[in-house]
Formats: C-alpha cells, sequence, structure tokens
C-alpha cells in the first residue's frame, strides 16, 4: 500500500508543478459563455461560475497548497528538533523551562491560534508559512524530547560526557542519526496537517487572497454552487484527500519500520 501512496504522491507533485507548462490554459481568463459547464473534452475538470478552466485553477491553487504545507511542515519540524533535543540533553532547568513553553502553546487549540493570528494580519503565501510554523511545531519538540531523553542515558552518551567530548559533536554525530526516524515520521505526518491546515483557513476565507488561489480557496468557491455544479468543490477536495492520504499512509509506514528496528535492538 506506501509504495502505491509513494507513487501517486509524486505523480501528483509533479504533475502540478510540471503539468502547466503544457496545460497553457490561463486560470484567471473569465469566460461568460463557458459558466459552469460540466467536465468534458474541453475542460478535463469544468468551469467555475466564472467560467475559468477548473483544471487550471487546481494545478495552479496546488502549487500554493503544497509549497506552504512542505515549506511550514519543514520549518516546523526544525524548530521542533532544535527545542527538543536541547530539553532532551541538557535536562534539568533547561528541560523545566522549555516544557512550560511547550504546555502553554499547548493549551491553545491549535486552529484557533491559526484563526487568530491571520485575523489580524493580511494573509499570504508567506504568512501562512510563518503562522503555521509557530502553531505547529509542539508536537516535533515534544517526540524528540522524549526520544532525547532514552539516548542521553545509554551508556556509549554518559562515556561521551564524561570524556568532555563537545556538546555538538555528541548532539550532531550521535543524537542527530539517532533522532532522524522520529524526525522524518513526524515531519511527513506534519505535511498533511499543514496542507489541512492551510485550506481549511482558506476555505473560512482568511488563506490566500484572490486572485491567488489554493486547494482551500477553490473549495470554498464551490460551496455556493454545490447543488448544481458538483465538480467545482468536488476536485480540489479530491486532491487535499488523496495528498493528505498519502501522506498518512508513508507516514504510518515509516513509523511501523521504526517500532519494528527498536524491538529487534532490544
Amino acid at each position: 500500500m506506501v509504495k502505491v501512496a509513494s507513487y501517486i504522491l509524486v505523480t501528483l507533485i509533479l504533475l502540478v508543478f510540471l503539468l502547466p507548462f503544457f496545460y497553457t490554459t490561463s486560470p484567471y481568463i473569465l469566460d461568460p459563455t463557458k459558466i459552469l459547464q460540466a467536465p468534458s473534452l474541453e475542460h478535463l475538470f469544468g468551469t467555475d461560475r466564472l467560467g475559468r478552466d477548473l483544471l487550471a485553477r487546481v494545478l495552479n491553487g496546488g502549487q500554493t497548497s503544497l509549497i506552504v504545507g512542505f515549506l511550514s511542515a519543514a520549518i516546523a519540524s526544525i524548530i521542533g528538533l532544535f527545542i527538543g533535543i536541547n530539553a532532551g540533553f541538557f535536562k534539568g532547568n533547561i528541560d523545566k523551562s522549555i516544557t512550560i513553553i511547550i504546555d502553554l502553546f499547548l493549551t491553545f487549540p491549535t486552529f484557533f491560534l491559526l484563526l487568530a493570528l491571520v485575523s489580524y494580519i493580511q494573509a499570504s503565501s508567506l504568512v501562512l508559512v510563518i503562522v503555521i510554523s509557530i502553531t505547529g511545531w509542539m508536537g516535533m519538540a515534544r517526540l524528540i524530547r522524549s526520544e532525547s531523553f532514552g539516548i542521553g542515558n545509554r551508556p556509549f552518551i554518559k562515556i561521551l560526557k564524561l570524556a568532555n567530548v563537545s556538546k555538538m559533536k555528541i548532539i550532531f554525530k550521535y543524537f542527530a542519526p539517532l533522532l532522524a526516524p522520529i524526525f522524518l515520521i513526524s515531519f511527513t505526518f506534519g505535511v498533511s496537517g499543514a496542507i489541512l491546515a492551510e485550506s481549511g483557513l482558506s476555505f473560512l476565507g482568511l488563506g490566500v487572497n484572490p486572485p491567488n488561489m489554493s486547494w482551500g480557496s477553490l473549495l470554498s468557491d464551490g460551496k455556493a454552487v454545490i447543488d448544481i455544479a458538483w465538480w467545482v468543490s468536488f476536485f480540489p477536495g479530491l486532491m487535499i484527500f488523496i495528498v493528505t492520504f498519502c501522506l498518512i499512509q508513508i507516514s504510518d509506514f515509516l513509523q511501523a519500520k521504526a517500532n519494528s528496528k527498536e524491538i529487534q535492538q532490544t
């Protein structure tokens, strides 16, 4: 199953970024004679209520959703990795301070925190990346912190500390490789969460501003005509579902592999 999910995900990403070079129909041109046309050979995904080609818009919006999703998840994961390693490696007061900060962020429901932030800032792709990153690092930090405690208690790490080996060398040479599987699992899962967060904000009108678009804003555009033109919401919604489903399948597979490897080592 994971191979199929990986192939589908890679294929979809390539199509979103490469197909516009060959499918040159503009996602912005209005055509009053083609309003809400059903999918056909001329318009594979149909047209929206302004006569714009929906396939071109789904491809263009997909670039925004995927860039925001992957970039914000990467930034959030790096922040979480840095904070988690520091908490698990140094322990003591540093760990207590970091734990309080993590718990403070976790007391606020993430999506409502996102809503509060973007309500006071004019949304753009960059703003969405920053806001989702700020509100998405806590899960990674907690995982890395927990795993770092276990690594720090291993005999060879204690010996390295007693031998006064550089802390940075211990972290980068020994902690980082052991934490890589956890980081990859959390990052993969984080991408799906970031795409859903961006889509949710855009669906509520708090995402990217027109004429820019994303899958979430396209999904929102179709809600007014869902009873007469199902395709306007169906195709962007289908893209969100496929990408998040594939990412979750990959994340589950990586977690299963990591767990089986850990069992073999013990």
